[in-house]
């Protein structure tokens, strides 16, 4: 079965501007939560150029979002740590099938990224 996030929209292709990340304390603010989404739109974008071949289908889509977003993007230092890998991996299995039974009104990174700052807060 492939993974893919309920009803997306298509993605806007300009290049993203990212600011610095503001936290307070290593805690993440409203604000890196934006920044979390937008890191999750990346990742996804990414994550299609590599099995456009597929078509998207992986199996394993949680464990390559989990390298992406540890060795290639700025999550580490929007949480002011590296998350362990295992826990990021069941995070966002977790919230793939939260957002398919719940199926909310905001945009799956949106929601992804709000749950996982409300996470990695503690």
């Amino acid at each position: 079965m492939a993974w893919a996030p309920v009803a997306r929209e298509p993605y806007d292709r300009r290049p993203c501007r990212r600011p610095r990340a503001r936290t307070t304390f290593g805690r993440m603010t409203a604000f890196d939560a934006g920044h979390v989404a937008d890191l999750l739109r990346e990742a996804a974008e990414t994550h299609h150029r590599v099995y456009r071949i597929t078509d998207g289908d992986d199996p394993d889509w949680a464990s390559w979002y989990a390298n992406w977003l540890i060795d290639l993007s700025e999550l580490p230092a929007l949480l002011g740590r590296t998350p362990i890998r295992s826990e990021l991996v069941f995070l966002l299995v977790l919230l793939d099938q939260e957002f398919t039974d719940q199926q909310p009104t905001e945009p799956w990174e949106q929601y992804y990224a709000r749950r996982l700052a409300e996470h990695f807060k503690q």
